[in-house]
């Protein structure tokens, strides 16, 4: 019988002492798209003749589509006498995992809410016996269950800005759990919410001195926002990663849009202490995630390491317009769907979602 692991198993193994080695039996031009970070690719059609790839002395994950090539791969695997396990459902159910990680923001307790396979982080921010949400997915359980583990009341739902590479919940859960949803009007959005406006303040109760405060940052998108949580925390959505800026071209002004996001991360973000720790809304391929450790770093340290935070109006605007990658698969539906007019039915949409981060120029 061929061995199974969930990919949740495997997500809570990567970044720790018991990470197994990953095999990815896809197709290059597959892997190229999407793909579990760490993993090794053969094709299956060169499995035999790349055996020797493989090392014997660690557990082997085997990864495919949704689970197909790769149970192949695993039987054979196992027939030559390695320790191998097939992912089951593939990155299909890679898509689907979250975890979740907690830190302090001075007496409130932020919790970031990490959906592993696309590289999108939420937040829940709670105090005393209410919490707020920024940047929900769909996937409303996940909000639900933290809050109801913390005896917390989702009383406001926040969404950073427009999202264009996946869809917004947050809509959504605000009408599940009565919150009031708070929402930039820079943005276009075709249904009620409440709008925020430049240095909103949000107080949460328990006598606690924490408030989110709203500054408009546009860059990414006209409506982008960020949210500070007291003096310790900043949400910075996809104005600010820890591997780089938010991409200025989405809506094909990327010469003016990159002016906006210099200024705003400039005049809004940098001005910020160093030790303002930043919160992004998505994360790349590349950046390490631990099971216990939030993605995210100190502002000082990114004002250090990362290169367009060093650079001029004139030289920012060059370096930003000229790393256009792929546009995110299908962003003009998923945009449409996330402004309230969806022309493509929401089930159809979660499932073409699907796919790494593609908000981030670095």
């Amino acid at each position: 019988m061929i061995r199974q692991i969930s990919a949740s198993d495997v997500a809570a193994r990567l970044g720790t002492d018991h990470e197994p080695f990953l095999l990815d039996v896809r197709e290059p031009s597959e892997v190229a798209e999407w793909v579990i970070p760490g993993a090794v690719n053969i094709p299956l059609g060169e499995l035999a003749a790349r055996a020797g790839e493989i090392p014997r002395d660690e557990e082997v994950v085997v990864v495919c589509g949704s689970g197909g090539r790769s149970s192949q791969a695993t039987d054979a695997l196992a027939r030559g006498g390695w320790d191998a396990h097939n992912l089951t459902g593939g990155m299909a159910a890679w898509g689907t995992v979250y975890d979740t990680v907690e830190l302090a923001a001075g007496a409130a307790t932020i919790v970031q809410v990490r959906r592993r396979g696309k590289g999108c982080l939420s937040y829940v921010i709670g105090s005393g016996d209410e919490a707020f949400v920024v940047d929900p997915s769909l996937d409303l359980d996940h909000y639900l269950a933290v809050a109801a583990d913390k005896g917390w009341r989702i009383t406001r739902v926040f969404d950073t800005h427009l999202h264009a590479d996946h869809l917004s919940g947050a809509r959504d859960l605000a009408a599940s759990t009565g919150a009031s949803l708070h929402l930039n009007p820079a943005d276009t959005f075709s249904f009620d919410y409440t709008p925020l406006t430049d240095g909103d303040r949000h107080q949460l109760p328990g006598g606690v001195e924490m408030s989110v405060a709203a500054l408009h940052t546009p860059g990414h998108t006209m409506g982008s926002t960020i949210y500070l949580v007291g003096d310790d925390a900043v949400l910075t959505g996809d104005t600010l990663f820890v591997e780089g800026v938010g991409r200025p071209d989405l809506a094909d002004r990327a010469e003016e849009f990159a002016h906006n996001l210099y200024r705003s991360l400039q005049e809004r973000v940098l001005t910020l202490p160093d030790e303002a720790f930043v919160l992004p809304g998505h994360y790349g391929e590349g950046v390490p995630v631990h099971p216990r450790q939030p993605v995210g770093a100190p502002l000082g340290e990114l004002r250090r390491t990362l290169e367009p935070l060093q650079l001029d109006e004139e030289h920012f605007v060059v370096w930003a317009t000229e790393r256009a990658t792929p546009r995110p698969p299908n962003y003009a539906e998923i945009i449409k769907a996330n402004m309230g007019r969806p022309e493509t039915p929401i089930a159809l949409l979660q499932q073409l979602e699907l796919g790494p981060n593609r908000c981030s120029a670095s």
